[in-house]
Formats: structure tokens, C-alpha cells, sequence
């Protein structure tokens, strides 16, 4: 039997794991927490990092950035993806059908797109240069890109319990 995306909606909504979220004084404001701190993590990292290539903040060489931040912003999601899938599934059904969760989950697949693009285009050639060479007009735009998208996510998800 197939479901309709409506139908598996509520029923995720309506799973003993989503009321008992809904239900506790503690829970939800919790998970909360979690996510903020974990959008922290892998956003602040993030932000951090694209300063650098815009060569805004700190000398230090990019690959030396890369190895302490990058793992950052990757432990971060071990913090927001749970966090927000558990805070998801106690209003499923409205989340779904909201313009600005629809957004915010847009931005989130545009930021990953930009970081395989970056990985791929930018960053491993860079590595096999010398770190003296200065970050090449790409890496900016893509340090710009990332830096709007990280305020549009950010921005999104605050404004979710508003709009």
C-alpha cells in the first residue's frame, strides 16, 4: 500500500516518539538547545573558515585553517541533524507546507552543494600548490556564497515559529 506524503506526515506526527517530545516541559526547548549549539559548531566554523579565504581574519595557511576548523563544523552536524529531524517530526505536517522551512531546507542542500563544490574545485588544487600562492578569485566567491547562504539558514530557522 502507498502512502501519501500527507498521510506519512501525520503519522509521523503522530508517533509516540513526536508526542512525547510535544509533551515534556523539557524536551523540545532541549533539543533546541542542542541544534542552536550544533548550527553554531558547523556554521561559526564555516563563517570562520570563508573570512579566512576572503583573507578577512587570521594569516594562518588555509590548510592549516581547514584541518582545525573543517572537523568543527562536521562534529556540528552530528549535533544538528538529530536534533532537528527530532524537532521536525512534533509538527511535520505544518513544517512541511511552511514557505520559510521549505527555504531553509533549499539553503541547507545549496551549503552542501557549495562545500563539494569548494572540496572538489577549489580546495584540493589548492593543496597541491604552495600555501604562499594567494587564494584564487573562486575560493572568494564561493567563501561569499557560503556566508549568505549560513545568514539565510540561520535566519530561516528563527523565523519558522513566526511566519
Amino acid at each position: 500500500m502507498i502512502i501519501s506524503l500527507a498521510e506519512w506526515l501525520r503519522s509521523v506526527e503522530a508517533s509516540a516518539l513526536a508526542t512525547t517530545i510535544r509533551q515534556s516541559l523539557w524536551l523540545y526547548p532541549f533539543l533546541e538547545i542542542i541544534h542552536i549549539l550544533g548550527i553554531v559548531m558547523v556554521a561559526g566554523a564555516a563563517i570562520l573558515f570563508d573570512l579566512r579565504l576572503l583573507n578577512i581574519t587570521f594569516k594562518i595557511p588555509v590548510s592549516q585553517m581547514a584541518k582545525y576548523l573543517l572537523p568543527w563544523s562536521r562534529r556540528g552536524l552530528f549535533l544538528v541533524i538529530p536534533s532537528g529531524i527530532l524537532m521536525f517530526i512534533t509538527n511535520a505536517e505544518a513544517l512541511a507546507e511552511s514557505g520559510t522551512f521549505q527555504l531553509k531546507m533549499i539553503l541547507l542542500v545549496a551549503a552542501a552543494l557549495n562545500a563539494f563544490i569548494f572540496d572538489v574545485l577549489v580546495f584540493k588544487p589548492h593543496l597541491k600548490k604552495s600555501e604562499a600562492e594567494p587564494v584564487r578569485s573562486l575560493s572568494k566567491l564561493n567563501a561569499v556564497f557560503s556566508i549568505m547562504v549560513w545568514i539565510g539558514i540561520i535566519s530561516c530557522g528563527r523565523l519558522i515559529a513566526y511566519l
